[in-house]
């Protein structure tokens, strides 16, 4: 989606705010003991209440309100009998649609006491997030988002998986640009323009490089190789005055 007036920033801001406001009140609602499946009720009531549907279940059939993925799994896991415990590292990945416009966030939170290599990796991966937001902008490159990552990520010890980009966003949950690499690239020769609608998130890893589909079903993708990944992620607008993110709680 290209933003073109006010009233297109406006709504894009409202689904924004909702589906930011969603994944904080799931964050702070975790505990051990908790199902995920419990911890997606909880996503979609708050989602209902504000008059949003659930973009994966809406577009793709998804088994869920929202994506839970915990520990091995990468993405895309869904919500069940998965019991949460101390020291998890859970990410949550909540997209949605209001009146037409949708906004998509995602982020990965260690739940009570993690390890320091975990934490570290949570710290590092909102960093990467924000040095990929900060290279959108008018006539920016877009692999300009993937080759800062990827130097940060080289300088700290970290892989990529290379197989789950960014994307446009805004009318669909998925959109041109398709593909967006969050990883460095040399091909890649599109640029960014003025109003255009896309995510930002990096999967950071310690080792991962691509993500697969599990044997136990069509959605959940793990690591390979077997590594810890944090995801963390925003819908931003660009502008010729940088970046607006629109999934920011409020």
């Amino acid at each position: 989606m290209t933003i073109t007036q006010q009233d297109d920033l406006d709504r894009l801001q409202h689904i924004g705010r909702i589906v930011a406001n969603t994944l904080h009140a799931m964050a702070r609602a975790m505990e051990p003991g908790m199902t995920t499946r419990e911890l997606d009720q909880i996503g979609r009531a708050h989602l209902e209440r504000d008059g949003a549907q659930s973009a994966p279940e809406l577009t793709y059939g998804f088994p869920g309100a929202t994506c839970i993925s915990v520990n091995e799994e990468v993405a895309h896991g869904i919500p069940g009998d998965r019991v949460l415990q101390t020291g998890d590292l859970v990410n949550i990945d909540v997209s949605a649609s209001k009146d037409g416009y949708f906004a998509d966030t995602g982020s990965s939170f260690g739940l009570g006491p993690v390890s320091p290599a975990t934490d570290r990796l949570c710290r590092d991966g909102q960093r990467a997030l924000q040095i990929g937001i900060a290279q959108v902008g008018h006539d920016k490159p877009l692999a300009g988002i993937g080759n800062a990552i990827g130097a940060f990520a080289a300088r700290r010890g970290y892989t990529l998986i290379r197989n789950l980009a960014s994307h446009g966003v805004g009318r669909a949950l998925h959109e041109d640009p398709e593909e967006i690499p969050t990883w460095p690239t040399r091909r890649d020769r599109r640029r960014i323009h003025d109003g255009l609608v896309l995510t930002v998130e990096p999967f950071l890893s310690r080792g991962g490089l691509w993500a697969e589909q599990g044997p136990s079903d069509d959605w959940t993708l793990y690591s390979t190789p077997a590594a810890a990944v944090v995801q963390y992620e925003h819908t931003v607008v660009a502008t010729r005055s940088g970046p607006i993110i629109v999934t920011l709680p409020g």
